[in-house]
């Protein structure tokens, strides 16, 4: 049975595992918690976020938050299955990780429900967010590599 998910947990996509655990960050446990999710056992995202920076690798923050609901008690099968609900909307976005920002208890009309929510985590070498098969994104907008890098060439020759 896959660990429990509290508030704070951090869960990596398994095509990252490979390099992450490659970095050897001190303290990083990880157990499987899905087919394609891993579940970063011992760190929060502060805490992560400061070994990887260490490492010279980055790790974004996205401000959207997602969201899941159920009814009934929290139980760790109906957090897994709100958590599964939002996996499938990775599908859409190109991050690789996932951090837990609040499971909160609620009634309406007296019927309980629970609010599962997570933002989107985004763990890669380079400093530009998303910056892969030549190209960079950046909330749905589009850029060429070369013409970033003409304009950073162009500031650069401005300010010299």
């Amino acid at each position: 049975m896959p660990q429990t998910v509290q508030v704070g947990s951090i869960l990596v996509k398994e095509s990252l595992m490979p390099e992450l655990l490659g970095l050897e960050i001190e303290g990083l446990e990880v157990e499987q918690y899905s087919a394609n999710w891993n579940l970063i056992g011992t760190l929060d995202g502060f805490a992560l976020d400061r070994k990887l920076r260490d490492a010279g690798w980055n790790f974004f923050f996205m401000a959207g938050e997602v969201k899941a609901m159920f009814l009934g008690a929290i139980g760790a099968k109906k957090i897994q299955n709100a958590l599964y609900r939002i996996f499938e909307k990775a599908v859409e976005k190109p991050y690789n990780a996932l951090e837990v920002t609040g499971i909160v208890r609620k009634r309406f009309l007296g019927m309980p429900f629970t609010v599962v929510s997570a933002h989107w985590r985004h763990i890669q070498q380079s400093c530009y967010l998303n910056a892969q098969n030549g190209r960079w994104t950046f909330h749905g907008a589009m850029w060429h590599r070369s013409a970033v890098e003409r304009e950073l060439r162009f500031r650069s020759a401005v300010l010299s």
